[in-house]
């Protein structure tokens, strides 16, 4: 394909017209008050019946367009979540933590942000977060100390580690499914630029919050024994957990998709767990959540059916071809700040495509993967809308300023841009000061291609 010799017709506008009107329903969510998924199922529902009528798109393409990999791992992870709440294994954790602390609240902040991340390595990090915010509200109001530094590094540490690997954030999922990059991969190029940023975030939380850390807390009671109500359940969890990872690594040598993996774990689960109620679990699992991404990829598979995708990508191609790691670094800010500002999912999902077009012409376009993992999953922190987990905790401060009746324990918009926004732009430089000087190591091409 020669650079501009895709014309602009009608499926293309129709298709763009979509996209556009159903991004904008679901940014401003706040303002209509109806839900994302309902946004993105009517977006879905109008894609296909466009592209039947204009004849680039039918319900066989749509349900091709499905990235079913990331639905069923998503679902399975949410439902072993799902499993692992009610035995108190969760709550026994933190109390230990919070104890070993001995009212240091930045060792407290450092070890609760070190759990918040090593869990969610493995569980994406809106289910870490959902686990650890109430637990952390009642850490802190047994010790009487302010909960939104913990709070508020919980959401940034999780949206942080979930950046390292796979399966810790749901557009990783999509790009490694999308790209056919492997769990071992993954964790090798971008452990390292968490690690790194994960230590950034800590000091600067340090240097943000340094009035509310150096606090005296009082000396708190916590429940020493009976706190983990269902130790088989829990400790079975644990041991299905490990022996995953263990596939997770080895996935791709034994040609399974990482959905195998989760599916495989939760089976094993249900089956030592065989006498509890599945329904139950089930119910928790976010349905909404997993119905927002089938609509979305129905959605995308339409614009990319009708060459809407193939169109913009030639007007960013020649950066690529002439400068790869401009283009890299163009991206990652780029993808930071739109996602900082609107959810990354549905930029994750647009952006793929382009990505892949690139590649069928012969681009090494390896690098743009990991700027555009490393951009989406880094400036989620730049706004309370940022990511799901921020929004999460946001929600669960201001249910809690409510019940007090104290606004200050809110984290306000205001407050997010003050805290939250100067850690997105520290880990964001440091990222590209990483990628700059290692771009070599992150250009190298993906095994398999």
């Amino acid at each position: 394909m020669e650079h501009h010799d895709l014309i602009w017709n009608m499926p293309m506008g129709v298709s763009a017209l979509i996209l556009v009107l159903t991004f904008v329903g679901i940014f401003t969510e706040s303002l209509h008050g109806m839900h994302r998924t309902k946004v993105a199922m009517a977006g879905a529902a109008a894609m296909v019946f466009s592209g039947q009528i204009f004849g680039f798109y039918d319900p066989e393409r749509a349900i091709e367009a499905i990235d079913w990999n990331v639905v069923f791992l998503l679902g399975c992870m949410m439902t072993i979540v799902a499993i692992m709440i009610p035995t108190g294994g969760f709550q026994a954790l933190a109390y230990k933590i919070a104890d070993f602390s001995k009212g240091r609240l930045f060792l407290l902040l450092v070890l609760m942000g070190t759990a918040v991340t090593v869990i969610s390595l493995l569980l994406d990090n809106v289910t870490t977060v959902v686990i650890f915010g109430p637990l952390i509200v009642l850490i802190c109001q047994a010790l009487r100390v302010n909960p939104i530094p913990f709070l508020l590094a919980a959401a940034l540490l999780s949206d942080t580690g979930g950046v390292a690997t796979l399966v810790g954030d749901p557009p990783n999922l999509m790009i490694g499914s999308a790209a056919g990059i492997d769990f071992n991969t993954f964790f090798l190029r971008m452990g390292g630029i968490v690690f790194v940023a994960w230590i950034a975030t800590i000091f600067g939380l340090k240097f943000l919050f340094r009035e509310q850390l150096s606090a005296t807390p009082e000396k708190p009671d916590f429940p020493d024994t009976g706190m983990i109500t269902d130790k088989k359940t829990w400790y079975a969890a644990l041991g299905v957990l490990g022996v995953m990872v263990v596939f997770f690594i080895f996935h791709h040598a034994l040609h399974w998709e990482a959905w195998v993996v989760a599916a495989l774990g939760l089976t094993a689960l249900m089956l030592i767990t065989y006498k509890s109620s599945l329904d139950e679990y089930l119910a928790e699992v976010e349905l909404s959540l997993l119905l927002f991404f089938v609509s979305l990829f129905v959605m995308i598979g339409g614009v990319e059916n009708s060459h809407f995708l193939e169109y913009i990508a030639q007007f960013i191609q020649p950066i690529v071809e002439t400068d790869m790691l401009t283009a890299c670094l163009l991206l990652m800010w780029g993808a930071a700040f739109l996602s900082a500002a609107i959810d990354n999912i549905p930029f994750t999902a647009a952006m793929i495509p382009i990505i892949l077009g690139m590649e069928a012409q012969g681009i090494p376009v390896t690098p743009l993967w990991w700027s555009l993992a490393i951009g989406v999953g880094m400036g989620g922190n730049g706004t309370h809308l940022g990511s799901t987990a921020n929004v999460f905790i946001v929600t669960l401060t201001e249910r809690l300023a409510e019940k007090e009746n104290k606004p200050s324990l809110a984290i306000t918009p205001g407050m997010w841009f003050r805290k939250g926004s100067p850690i997105m732009l520290l880990t964001l430089s440091i990222s590209t000061i990483i990628m700059w000087i290692f771009f070599d190591f992150f250009a190298v091409p993906l095994p398999n291609h």
